[in-house]
């Protein structure tokens, strides 16, 4: 067997591998780009190497362009979109304020957690209801 079409099939081989170990869907496009190669020169004697890079770069592009283009807009939607987002998850509840709210800030006990909150000026242990989020901090009104 010719020393280049063991090559591509190596190289397809080791980015299918790279993919499994690192997923990303970026190799295993490259992938199949290389595997595309690999059966032009399995089927086609005469290709030069030079030939063959061309034809893999280009390849490559396209697969990565077709991927990016139809299947990366095309994401599964979240049945619970504020999973992996807690404060946020916070806002519309009515928590009591651990430390008075002075000059804007203050403290608030929610769950296990103490969290920075701003709002209006108000004394310790009174209702608040959380309505946004900014970093770290919950924006609070008077419950």
């Amino acid at each position: 067997m010719r020393w280049e079409v063991v090559a591509w099939a190596a190289l397809a081989v080791v980015l299918f591998a790279a993919e499994a170990l690192a997923p990303g869907a970026f190799m295993l496009w490259m992938g199949f780009a290389a595997a595309a190669v690999f059966l032009a020169v399995w089927a086609f004697d005469g290709f030069s190497v030079l030939m063959q890079v061309v034809l893999f770069v280009v390849l490559s592009f396209v697969s990565i362009q077709i991927y990016r283009t139809w299947f990366r807009q095309r994401g599964r939607q979240s049945d619970q979109p504020l999973l992996n987002r807690r404060a946020e998850q916070l806002v519309g509840r009515v928590v009591l304020l651990d430390q008075p709210i002075v000059n804007g800030s203050g403290r608030a006990k929610v769950d296990d957690a103490f969290w920075v909150v701003a709002g209006p000026d108000l004394p310790a242990g009174s209702p608040v209801r959380v309505v946004a989020v900014d970093g770290m901090t919950l924006k609070v009104q008077e419950a």
